[in-house]
């Protein structure tokens, strides 16, 4: 969902900077101070091993060779069935530990939908509109309703259905036209993703679909089946009402099935429907979706198979869920609900800025034991000893996660979420820009948008082998869930002609949102 562009609740401001020159010698002193104890810590273990290591390797190198065949011929030959049974039971032992292991998962390919550029619509045109789409609005809430698009941070290029760009009349959101953007939405990007692997629909043995709002019967997973004749026993699973966060849900959903099915692809769906959660009422807070969500969707293909590892982009290394459901006002912060005259519409309550940072908090001290360096967690355990034991206003260390990820993919929701989500985990601008440049040229997308600032790092050429990613989606619940993926190859620009980025990348990023 989209967080801190509620006008009764957050307003969004941009802070202008003052520009002046850094104390160099500071600057650069705590730079190489903190890069060398991060080494020194992080490699510590390996430090101890070469000595233990060289004195074994020189103690050995002293061995006669005579020595050594006296314990093979005299020592082991009178001891022959001891040493055969530990012998079995050590296999067998490492066998089971091997056996384990969990599986990894590899994200083979994904594909990002793109509408066709008719369906791009200015924020002109919205405001023109949305007079005639969304009811009659009175001039307070059109004058709303502008500054809530004019500080979304939202370009003139983003996509709405077909049905909102018809002028001729004033359109009905009916079932038929819901069903009919999910499936150029869905549709489109399979029919990519299929066509940029050699993975056959009869090859799927998974799918999840994820769709807020929209869920008709039979489901959109099944609405796949049907159109990709897929087998009659895979194992297919419809998730709705999950929200924003959704996406890297049906990833977990996936990950957890390719750990029992063995050499098995699974492909993932997510998106939202515009149509369907269209809101024609006049309440501040359920206009919110109308502004800010836009037409997107995302397919991606996952496998367990290790032949496929070569062939791979990413593999899946950590998911962290955190859900504040317990909490009520967590639970209700973003409400699907009636308003005073009976229309149905999504609410975001005065709390979600709160409580998503609430939520953010759990889930990065979840996170950060597993992929931050232990140079950071030790840091942190000392602050954090210190306060509890010696000085309670000494401030926590908060973890420099640029030394665990070197690309972030931050949920577009609104400018507000990614502003804070870059104070808060003290990110550089080229750490929030595919972020940013989603939200301008796609709007929100929902759970489909981290796949966009996806496309968007690898459109730029930044994507390196063993490159880091972290995915963080917020939504509705209120859950915050992570997905950590490395990459398993360089990735270069030109090799996916499909991208959503294609004939756009070089405009980007928009010198508006840049920060100097």
């Amino acid at each position: 969902m989209a967080l801190g562009d509620n006008g009764d609740a957050v307003n969004i401001k941009v802070k202008q900077k003052i520009k002046r020159l850094p104390d160099l010698l500071q600057s650069v002193n705590l730079k190489y101070v903190k890069l060398g104890y991060h080494y020194l810590i992080t490699h510590v273990f390996t430090l101890f091993l070469v000595p233990i290591f060289i004195l074994l390797t020189a103690e050995a190198m002293k061995t006669n060779p005579t020595d050594v065949y006296d314990l093979c011929h005299h020592h082991l030959r009178y001891n022959f069935v001891s040493v055969l049974t530990s012998g079995v039971f050590i296999v067998m032992g490492l066998t089971i530990y091997i056996m384990s292991w969990p599986r990894p998962v590899y994200l083979v390919d994904y594909a990002c939908y793109r509408p066709p550029s008719r369906f791009q619509i200015s924020t002109h045109q919205f405001l023109e509109r949305s007079q005639n789409h969304y009811g009659e609005l009175d001039e307070s809430l059109m004058e709303f309703q502008r500054k809530i698009v004019m500080q979304s941070g939202l370009g003139d290029e983003t996509y709405f259905p077909e049905g909102f760009n018809d002028t001729s009349s004033t359109p009905t959101y009916t079932m038929a036209k819901a069903r009919e953007e999910t499936e150029q939405v869905i549709f489109g990007a399979l029919d990519i993703l299929f066509s940029t692997t050699s993975v056959k629909p009869k090859d799927i043995g998974i799918l999840a679909v994820n769709c807020s709002l929209f869920n008709p019967t039979p489901s959109l997973s099944a609405m796949i089946v049907n159109k990709y004749k897929l087998r009659s026993n895979i194992k297919s699973f419809n998730l709705g009402g999950m929200g924003c966060s959704a996406g890297v849900i049906s990833v977990d959903l996936a990950k957890d099935l390719l750990q029992v099915h063995r050499n098995t692809y699974a492909i993932v769906v997510s998106t939202e429907n515009i149509t369907h959660g269209a809101y024609s009422g006049s309440k501040k807070s359920m206009m919110l979706s109308n502004c800010l969500f836009r037409v997107g969707g995302a397919a991606m293909l996952l496998s367990n198979k290790s032949r496929d590892k070569r062939l791979a982009k990413y593999k899946l290394v950590h998911v962290v869920r955190t859900h504040r459901g317990s909490d009520d006002n967590a639970f209700k912060c973003v409400y699907q609900d009636q308003d005073e005259a009976g229309i149905v519409g999504v609410s975001l309550s005065r709390d979600i800025m709160a409580t998503a940072g609430s939520a953010l908090k759990i889930n990065i001290t979840t996170l950060g034991p597993l992929v931050l360096p232990v140079s950071q967690q030790l840091l942190f355990l000392a602050t954090l000893v210190i306060k509890k034991l010696f000085d309670p206003k000494v401030k926590p260390y908060i973890p420099d996660f640029k030394l665990a990820f070197e690309h972030f993919c931050i949920h577009a929701g609104g400018r507000g979420v990614i502003d804070e989500m870059e104070k808060n985990l003290d990110l550089l601008p080229i750490h929030v820009e595919a972020s940013r440049s989603t939200l301008h040229r796609f709007g929100n997308t929902s759970s489909s948008s981290i796949w966009y600032e996806l496309a968007y790092i690898e459109a730029k050429g930044r994507m390196r082998k063993n490159d880091r990613v972290w995915q963080i989606a917020l939504g509705s619940g209120f859950k915050c869930n992570s997905a950590v993926w490395v990459a398993l190859k360089n990735l270069k620009p030109s090799a996916n002609k499909y991208s959503p980025w294609g004939d756009c990348i070089d405009k980007y990023p928009v010198q508006t949102f840049v920060k100097q």
